[in-house]
């Protein structure tokens, strides 16, 4: 994320809503990053100016020009992009993406279509179908539930090739705590999924007596069979939603 300058001044709030570019040491070709926009960019742009952000991208460009960094960097905002603000309805909050090959596309536990199903994501789809009866589909990109309001966040945003938490502390916690203290902020229902400690270590930022959290052991094949399991955080998702007269979530992932 190569930060624009005009003269000798950095500009960083015109870089959440242009594309700026990434050059790699191992690709030639110049990566685009689609910022953030639209009603996010409003809920958030006051973080743009702060020394943090500043260093947060100073730091995040280096790294992805001299490491390989996940996800590809045209996807860090993804849940961002495909969820506005003003259409959220369900979040589900992750940690830092995954960091083997191919497999984080900006949406907590999802991955693109024809990678194998991480181990999490394949006992959420195992509570899914014990929850609500969907099929288990043959692949992991969770985009439909997005594209219906799911916000799929993790409070990191990029990581280093096969090193879990290796971009934890550089500013993205702060980044993320600002949008879910957007989120929190929001005069309307939402349901908040929190799985697993770091996630509900957030639950102390939520205080909006209009939204449902919901809290569940993490669904790693570690802490599944602790509590997650049986909790049936789909169906009380919709069940609220509906008792607040919003549509509920499809949550079937159709196989490819």
């Amino acid at each position: 994320m190569i930060l624009e300058e005009q003269g000798e001044r950095l500009h960083e709030e015109t870089i959440p809503i242009k594309a700026a570019e990434i050059q790699t040491e191992r690709k030639t070709r110049v990566i685009k990053m689609s910022g953030i926009s639209g009603d996010w960019y409003e809920a958030l742009k006051g973080e743009f100016s702060k020394p943090y952000y500043r260093t947060l991208f100073q730091t995040v460009n280096e790294e992805y020009r001299t490491r390989l960094i996940f996800p590809p960097a045209e996807d860090i905002f993804n849940a961002f992009h495909l969820t506005p603000l003003k259409k959220v309805k369900v979040v589900i909050l992750g940690q830092d993406p995954y960091h083997n090959n191919g497999q984080a596309h900006g949406l907590c536990f999802s991955v693109k279509k024809g990678v194998d199903v991480p181990p999490s994501l394949v006992n959420i789809y195992k509570e899914l179908h014990d929850d609500l009866g969907c099929t288990i589909p043959d692949h992991g990109c969770l985009t439909k539930w997005a594209n219906q309001g799911v916000l799929m966040l993790n409070t990191v945003l990029t990581v280093r090739a096969h090193q879990a938490n290796s971009h934890r502390g550089i500013g993205w916690e702060e980044f993320t705590d600002a949008a879910i203290m957007a989120l929190n902020g929001q005069d309307r229902p939402i349901v908040f999924i929190l799985w697993g400690a770091p996630a509900q270590r957030k639950k102390a930022m939520l205080n909006n007596p209009k939204h449902l959290i919901l809290e569940a052991p993490h669904p790693s094949p570690l802490s599944a069979y602790r509590g997650f399991f049986g909790s049936k955080p789909f169906s009380q998702t919709n069940a609220f939603l509906e008792k607040n007269g919003l549509t509920p979530i499809d949550w079937q992932i159709e196989n490819r």
